[in-house]
């Protein structure tokens, strides 16, 4: 597997996979997309090596002008069902987090409540729950935790 760049040309593949992962929800539109890719945030794709298939993607969006100030927030990371559990939604967090580490960012994100192998996914990689969104995930009306990944200085990347 191999990661990339997001290309336009992958929107209607995500949207795709958007709709199978958060039927009850609101899943990401084409426009959404398009949208975050205007903005210049950081998205991924995840391909074999093999083909161009698009098997998952993840987006970040750093804030700020200077270190000490950046932040960073995980938009969306998505693997789509038949490829989930083989490491792919790993791989692409990683990704995020060594992109935020760049800019020595605390990395935040939101999940519901009740997405056990998701929340065990980010605490496994430092991340810690701050608080708890009501009916943050509409129109099911889930809730999600707002969690936290301190920053990480270069220091502490390179050791």
């Amino acid at each position: 597997m191999r990661l990339g760049p997001l290309r336009r040309r992958d929107i209607a593949r995500c949207v795709e996979i958007e709709q199978i992962l958060f039927p009850g929800d609101d899943p990401w539109s084409s426009r959404a997309f398009h949208s975050e890719l205007d903005a210049g945030n950081f998205y991924l794709a995840a391909r074999p090596d093999e083909t161009d298939e698009l098997l998952g993607y993840a987006g970040l969006a750093v804030v700020g002008r200077r270190r000490g100030e950046y932040e960073a927030t995980v938009h969306t990371i998505g693997v789509a069902p038949e490829y989930q559990r083989q490491g792919i939604g790993k791989a692409l967090l990683r990704a995020l987090l060594e992109r935020a580490d760049e800019f020595e960012a605390p990395v935040f994100l939101e999940v519901r409540t009740d997405n056990d192998s998701a929340l065990a996914l980010y605490e496994s990689h430092g991340f810690e729950r701050l608080g708890i969104r009501k009916r943050y995930y509409q129109p099911s009306g889930a809730d999600a935790y707002t969690m936290v990944r301190p920053a990480r200085t270069r220091d502490e990347v390179a050791g």
